[in-house]
């Protein structure tokens, strides 16, 4: 079984979507993009114990919280599935409910094409729709899952699915955070709940538990204990006023309100993790221990269910090491049939195909779609295989990304940012704007990048030496960036030598005597020559530093100008945040309030960055 199509209507963060998926899926975007209500979304429709809770939904489960309309009329919200690779079990549970998905168009075969029923590219399908709404006579809210293709009865509903069919399809949900709190509960849902009731353990449990509670005698403690006199004390007052059954007997302390539904939230899990120490509640273990615990849960589970396990799960990466990340997204990839996972963590994002990663982007309205890697990559497979981790993981995630022609391009620009960042207060550091400079492998693979990040819909920028181009060269490289920017000069190292003063340059060569250069001569050689010195140091350590050592030691004046110039052009499109206003104790006369100082003068704005003019 597995998820093949999903719409999405007036629920949560998304006013309006359709998702296409061919296996498992790999949620990526912006935060509140909708990664997580698509996850709820199918729970809604899917998850056997969703639609118990009371109410099923609540105001913010509806987009913008709209459930009524301005003449007060009920806007319902809608969840629609289609189940493909469909169980033996479902398909003759309901066989009039079977339509067909044809693979290839992917679409649902409409009125007059059941001649294509047996096409090797149609399969049969199940669609089931939640509809939530407000039922303004009751003050409710109200939500139902229905089969989509079913006729109306009398009430003018369509047929509803059973929580049993529900339970068949093996849909588990795990939302991030509450994985530990819920996980190894026994509340209504949880893993430990679901396993459970998979292995038939919980027949009789709650009676007998209940049972041999209330036969604990005394209930609690002893007669000696420190309690037992201040109970018979409070029960003899409380005779004073109404009459007890049983003198000297009616005041109990048990350990639970001895209720089914008090004991799931009551009984806990314990459990000992260092030598020495005693068994502790699951929920004060380390936060890496209660994921790698829900990751053995959910093994159990799917070994009990092997072939029948629909997964979503948020943030597989909280709190945990690398390694123990990587195991979970082979997991739920390996030992699922589909699973859905939303993360920003780059360990698990490249355990997954291009194809199963899907980029989600929303516009002003609220409608939000995706597009997978491998829909819109230009990029060679071993390229992308190669810079995986930190292409998806940072760029993708952010508002824009540099890519520069190789790795002295990106060490000289983070320390050239981090200078400036340093002389000047008024400019937004590159990782809080969300900018990461990305590096390739040289020339050739600038526009397929470009094109990739741009697909995306982030912001690009180009930094590389001064090409030469043919028309469609040059073209095709101008389309693939924002900003395009090309140095005057052939190689990194040419630039720093050029238009850093001789004297830094000097500086720079003198540390890097001490730091074992022997060639660097005790006395100062002319211009040229230092600057040749350096131009061969800094081209025979590609990669070891030395570009950003000299960098280090430049005062603001001294930095590079084509490389400060084009940061310019980042900084001025993420500009520093306007920072709030200070607060002050009523009457220190700090601030009127009005945007002018103690003694009424105007404060001064930040001054606006010279943005330096990019190629083309």
């Amino acid at each position: 079984m597995r998820v093949t199509r999903l719409k999405i209507e007036n629920f949560r963060a998304i006013a309006e979507a359709e998702f296409l998926f061919q296996g498992h899926a790999l949620l990526v975007g912006t935060n509140n993009v909708g990664k997580s209500t698509i996850c709820e979304a199918l729970d809604l429709v899917l998850g056997p114990d969703r639609l118990g809770r009371r109410p099923p939904v609540e105001e913010f489960d509806f987009y913008n919280a709209s459930y009524l309309d301005v003449e007060g009329n009920p806007i319902p919200a809608k969840v629609e599935v289609v189940l493909v690779d469909l169980s033996e079990e479902l398909r003759l549970a309901c066989p009039t409910h079977l339509e067909y998905w044809h693979k290839a168009e992917k679409r649902l075969l409409g009125a007059g094409e059941i001649d294509l029923a047996a096409s090797p590219e149609v399969e049969p399908c199940i669609r089931l729709e939640t509809v939530a709404s407000y039922k303004v006579e009751d003050d409710e809210f109200i939500a139902n899952t229905y089969f989509c293709n079913s006729a109306l009865n009398d009430d003018g509903e369509r047929e509803r699915i059973s929580k049993r069919l529900k339970q068949s399809i093996g849909f588990l949900y795990l939302r991030t955070l509450r994985t530990g709190s819920r996980a190894l509960s026994l509340e209504r849902g949880s893993l430990l709940d679901i396993i459970l009731r998979m292995q038939g353990a919980k027949t009789g449990l709650w009676e007998r538990s209940i049972k041999r509670l209330r036969e604990l005698d005394p209930p609690i403690g002893d007669d000696a204990s420190d309690i037992s006199p201040i109970l018979k004390n409070i029960e003899a007052r409380l005779a004073q006023y109404i009459p007890l059954h049983a003198p000297g007997d009616a005041t109990k302390l048990f350990v639970s309100q001895l209720t089914r539904e008090h004991l799931r939230k009551t009984l806990s899990f314990f459990l000992t993790t260092n030598e020495g120490q005693g068994a502790v509640p699951f929920f004060e273990a380390g936060t890496g221990t209660l994921n790698t615990l829900v990751l053995a849960l959910l093994s159990f589970i799917a070994e009990a269910k092997p072939h029948n396990v629909i997964f979503a799960m948020e943030e597989p990466e909280i709190a945990l090491p690398p390694h123990t990340q990587r195991r979970i997204a082979n997991y739920l990839l390996e030992n699922t049939q589909q699973c859905f996972v939303t993360s920003h963590s780059p360990y698990v994002i490249e355990r997954f195909d291009p194809s199963q990663i899907h980029v989600l982007q929303r516009d002003g309205a609220g409608t939000v779609k995706a597009k997978s890697i491998g829909e819109i990559s230009p990029i060679k497979p071993k390229h992308y295989s190669r810079h995986a981790r930190r292409a998806l993981a940072e760029g993708m995630l952010g508002k824009g990304v540099v890519v520069a022609e190789g790795a002295t391009e990106v060490a000289v620009l983070n320390a050239v940012a981090e200078k400036l960042e340093e002389f000047q207060s008024d400019l937004w550091s590159l990782d809080l704007s969300g900018i990461t400079v990305f590096s390739v492998d040289g020339d050739g693979d600038l526009p397929p990048f470009g094109d990739f990040f741009k697909a995306l819909g982030l912001r690009t920028y180009a930094f590389c030496d001064k090409k030469t181009r043919n028309e469609v060269e040059t073209a095709k490289f101008k389309a693939a960036f924002d900003v395009p920017w090309e140095t005057e000069y052939k190689g990194m190292e040419k630039l720093l030598t050029e238009e850093i003063p001789v004297d830094t340059i000097w500086t720079y060569l003198s540390g890097a005597r001490t730091r074992g250069f022997m060639h660097v001569p005790d006395a100062r050689p002319n211009d040229d020559d230092v600057k040749k010195l350096a131009f061969d140091i800094l081209k025979s350590n590609k990669g070891n530093g030395e570009a950003a050592i000299l960098i280090g030691i430049c005062a603001e004046n001294d930095l590079p100008k084509t490389v400060t110039g084009f940061l310019d052009c980042i900084y001025g499109d993420f500009p520093k945040p306007t920072p709030p206003p200070i607060m002050t104790p009523e009457g220190d006369g700090s601030s009127d309030g009005d945007g002018s100082g103690a003694d009424g003068s105007a404060i001064e704005p930040i001054s606006e960055t010279v943005l330096a003019k990019p190629l083309g």
